[in-house]
């Protein structure tokens, strides 16, 4: 006997895996999966522990793991305020798997598109508001491509 919730949640991250992947023009689940981890962590890191817990509401049940996977709220949201800081800060996550390197860039693009099409508008630009603006700068280009939809 399979349970729904788990065969649904299973699905619904293969769904997102491939979107990321799509994005980074990669068929490797693996690297889709770590740009999702290193992303969402760094995103995470940055919130208050209530916008952190609203995003995670967004978020299919199995990925909402891989959020809150490692997760210290003592001490958040990260002091992080420049555009270079938080790339470094999802390029010190990417770090973790040394195999499978992406460009900062490149990786948070991809997962920030993914997260504008799967999460509620409401709740993307919620996330987005509630950033310093040097750093909105960066979410700018998932913001456009859903101005242009």
């Amino acid at each position: 006997m399979k349970l729904e919730a788990i065969e649904r949640t299973v699905q619904k991250t293969q769904v997102w895996l491939r979107d990321i992947g799509e994005k980074l023009r990669v068929q490797d689940e693996h690297m889709s999966y770590h740009a999702l981890r290193a992303v969402l962590h760094a995103v995470r890191d940055r919130l208050s522990v209530e916008d952190a817990a609203a995003l995670s509401a967004q978020l299919p049940l199995l990925i909402r793991g891989v959020y809150y996977d490692g997760w210290r709220p003592h001490g958040k949201p990260l002091r992080v305020r420049k555009a270079e800081e938080f790339l470094a800060l999802v390029d010190h996550n990417l770090a973790q798997d040394a195999e499978r390197r992406i460009e900062p860039r490149r990786a948070l693009d991809a997962v920030l598109g993914a997260l504008q099409e799967h999460i509620d508008p409401g709740e993307f630009d919620k996330l987005f508001r509630s950033l310093p603006e040097e750093l909105q700068s960066l979410f700018a280009p998932s913001i456009s491509r859903r101005a242009e939809l």
